[in-house]
């Protein structure tokens, strides 16, 4: 059996993840905390890390079992094939989420630097810092053609 990935409709990856688990199928959504502002207050809130997204483990012949759950819209596909994600990623993700990293102190943040992650799911990746804020800088990650969000 392998991970691979599927997109569903917005906001319902974790009703998803809940109705694949009613029918015996594994499934994962990295959910993470969140503070929220309304006008009236702050509020603590879970939302999943990759909207839109759950991991699914399921054999290639049960791969149309997962449209039987409301809010499923496809399988993503990369180079015609559904895309598949190592079980090294998936456990690089749970590690990421329960925390269970180690804290990095970077210093000397400058627009244009080239920055290399050394913990976490990007661990070993470099990338051109290309924003810097108070509590988070931005990094554009050339070889995964991807730009990241890193909290300080």
């Amino acid at each position: 059996m392998i991970w691979l990935v599927i997109y569903t409709k917005p906001q319902q990856e974790k009703k998803v993840v809940l109705g694949l688990m009613k029918i015996g199928i594994e499934s994962y959504c990295p959910i993470v905390s969140e503070t929220r502002q309304w006008s009236d207050r702050k509020k603590k809130i879970e939302v999943p890390l990759i909207k839109s997204y759950v991991f699914v483990k399921i054999s290639a012949k049960d791969r149309n079992r997962v449209f039987e759950i409301p809010g499923v819209m496809r399988f993503l596909f990369w180079l015609g094939k559904p895309a598949e994600v190592k079980d090294s990623e998936i456990e690089s993700l749970r590690t990421y989420i329960t925390g269970s990293y180690q804290s990095v102190k970077v210093e000397d943040l400058r627009l244009g630097n080239t920055h290399t992650i050394n913990y976490g799911p990007f661990k070993d990746q470099s990338g051109e810092i290309v924003r810097v804020g108070s509590k988070k800088i931005t990094i554009f990650l050339e070889q995964m053609r991807a730009i990241i969000t890193i909290l300080l």
